[in-house]
């Protein structure tokens, strides 16, 4: 913890090169703001999401275990990401970048997809909803468009009603999520058969990659999924339609 005083008759430890770093950049960003300590402390989270709060002069950031062992280089991104959006100024586009390309290695993929496993709990519905039955979806399209050869993965609903992420396919959790929203009597079927298509060939058509780029609607992918008789039907719907959800 870096602080800016000692507290009388006891020193604070040596603070860490993190906590250094946040507060290196804390004060490029507010200069004129008093900081009074830094914490820093990596937790054993089920993704690779971290977070950082200001509160009464201290600076307090919680970190994923997936970047305890990452270049500085990486390090110093993330602390410059937080700190950008805890103060809402724009983060510089090199740092992004630099973020991204570690988060997109295949090593690191690999690592979080592990760490989501073991540590994470898929919270979905039963895929029996109530206008629609996501088993029955998925064996109907195994046959007519995969030959009945795909084996099924867990199927559900998701727990919130989301109408800007309508379906996907969770590759930690072999599970595809299909939006509550979509389970009313006023969808038309092809469009929730389209969303279950479209999550259907993420496992027919896994990422690519090329170097730290991944690919995840491929060429191939995409022709597939024109493939659909519903394509474009479905997507004129869900473009009209999603804010209604």
């Amino acid at each position: 913890m870096v602080h800016s005083e000692t507290m009388q008759g006891v020193s604070p430890r040596p603070a860490s090169a993190e906590e250094l770093l946040f507060a290196d950049i804390f004060r490029q960003l507010r200069p004129r703001t008093r900081l009074d300590a830094v914490e820093v402390r990596y937790r054993r989270l089920a993704n690779a999401a971290s977070s950082v709060q200001w509160k009464d002069g201290r600076i307090q950031a919680s970190l994923s275990d997936v970047f305890e062992h990452a270049p500085p280089n990486v390090q110093e991104a993330l602390a410059w990401i937080l700190l950008c959006k805890l103060f809402r100024k724009p983060a510089p586009a090199h740092f992004l970048n630099r973020y991204r390309r570690f988060l997109n290695r295949k090593e690191v993929v690999r690592t979080v997809e592990q760490i989501r496993r073991e540590r994470g709990r898929k919270r979905i519905l039963p895929p029996h909803g109530a206008h629609f039955d996501l088993i029955a979806l998925f064996e109907d399209l195994n046959l007519r468009f995969f030959f009945g050869l795909m084996a099924r993965p867990a199927l559900g609903w998701s727990p919130n009603r989301s109408r800007t992420i309508l379906g996907h396919y969770d590759a930690a959790h072999h599970t595809i999520v299909i939006s509550r929203s979509l389970d009313g009597p006023a969808i038309p079927h092809f469009v929730v058969e389209y969303v279950m298509y479209h999550e259907m060939l993420h496992l027919r058509f896994p990422e690519e990659r090329s170097g730290s780029r991944r690919c995840v609607h491929t060429e191939s992918f995409r022709r597939a999924e024109r493939e659909y008789p519903h394509f474009q039907a479905a997507n004129d719907w869900i473009a009209a339609n999603a804010s209604k959800l």
